[in-house]
């Protein structure tokens, strides 16, 4: 892991309630990169969301620009993002302190989603509770079929942030 990065297209991802948004808008305020948040595209602020083809024209039309910071985890996208990227950033934290997270943002308004949590969604749960089974495999592929991009994996937040702060 290094102390910097040189990418222009970087895809923050990682489990549910990890801090992806968080470190995606601290990353743009070092780095001017504008930030895509994936569920302000699929999420509507009603709470129902587009079709996957309406979001997959979305996704593609950000992957498109030269510059940005991608942040969310839509397994489904994984690997068209790692295609386009040049870095990714892996937060790959442990259950507890992603179950922490989706806990801690009830009721805060986030710049991220289109609406205020107003209890622990039970769907964002069981996310959390199979992501080191399901997800994070998928992802620990793709970084084997792509070892030409730049990768940074914390497995703590204090990880992360020294690295941030060195920025």
């Amino acid at each position: 892991m290094a102390n910097s990065y040189s990418g222009n297209r970087i895809i923050v991802i990682g489990c549910p309630g990890s801090g992806k948004s968080t470190l995606a808008i601290r990353l743009h305020e070092r780095t001017a990169l504008p930030v895509v948040h994936l569920d302000n595209i699929w999420w509507k602020a009603d709470r129902t969301h587009i079709t996957q083809e309406e979001f997959d024209q979305k996704l593609a039309e950000a992957l498109y620009k030269d510059r940005w910071i991608i942040d969310g985890d839509y397994s489904r996208t994984y690997e068209m993002r790692f295609h386009c990227c040049d870095t990714v950033i892996f937060l790959d934290y442990s259950k507890e302190t992603c179950m922490s997270g989706i806990t801690a943002r009830v009721g805060k308004q986030r710049p991220d989603i289109p609406w205020t949590e107003s209890a622990l969604d039970t769907e964002l749960v069981k996310l959390v509770q199979s992501y080191r089974q399901e997800n994070r495999p998928q992802i620990l592929r793709l970084m084997e079929k792509y070892p030409q991009k730049q990768y940074f994996v914390f497995h703590t937040r204090e990880e992360a942030d020294i690295w941030l702060e060195s920025l």
